[in-house]
C-alpha cells in the first residue's frame, strides 16, 4: 500500500504498521527497495487466459514442446489480454506467440525448447 506524505511516495507495511520511504533505512536496519520486471517482447506477449485453459497449455506444453503456445497464440485472437496488446496490436501479439511456440518446437531436440516451454507454460499459469 503505498500513500503519499509531504509530496514523498510512502509505502506502509500492513503487517508490521511501519512506513519506510523507498531508499531511506527502516527500523530493522534494511532498506526498502523497489524492484520492477522489464520483460522482453516474447515474454511480455504471452496472453492472461482462464485458469483452466492455462493449465491446459502448461501440461501440453510438458510433453509436446511449444503446442500450449500454440494454442494460446489462438487466445489473444479470442479476447486474450497480453501487456503488448495496447503497444502492439492483437495480429502482432498473436505473431509474437507463433513465433515462440517455433522456437519451442525446433530447439526441443537439444533440450532448450522443451525447458523454455515448460517455462513458458508456468508463466502462463501465473498469469492466469
Amino acid at each position: 500500500m503505498a500513500q503519499k506524505e509531504g509530496g514523498r511516495r510512502v509505502k506502509t507495511g500492513d503487517h508490521l504498521g511501519a512506513k519506510a520511504i523507498a531508499g531511506a533505512p527502516t527500523a530493522g536496519g534494511g532498506v526498502v527497495v523497489e524492484v520492477r520486471e522489464k520483460k522482453g517482447s516474447l515474454r511480455a506477449a504471452i496472453p492472461t487466459m482462464p485458469f483452466p485453459l492455462a493449465v491446459i497449455c502448461l501440461f501440453l506444453n510438458t510433453f509436446i514442446p511449444g503446442l500450449g503456445t500454440f494454442i494460446s497464440a489462438f487466445t489473444v485472437l479470442c479476447g486474450a489480454r497480453s501487456e503488448l496488446v495496447s503497444q502492439r496490436g492483437v495480429c502482432c501479439v498473436f505473431w509474437l506467440n507463433v513465433a515462440a511456440a517455433f522456437i519451442q518446437i525446433l530447439t526441443a531436440v537439444i533440450m532448450v525448447g522443451w525447458i523454455m516451454s515448460i517455462f513458458w507454460g508456468m508463466d502462463m499459469v501465473i498469469l492466469a
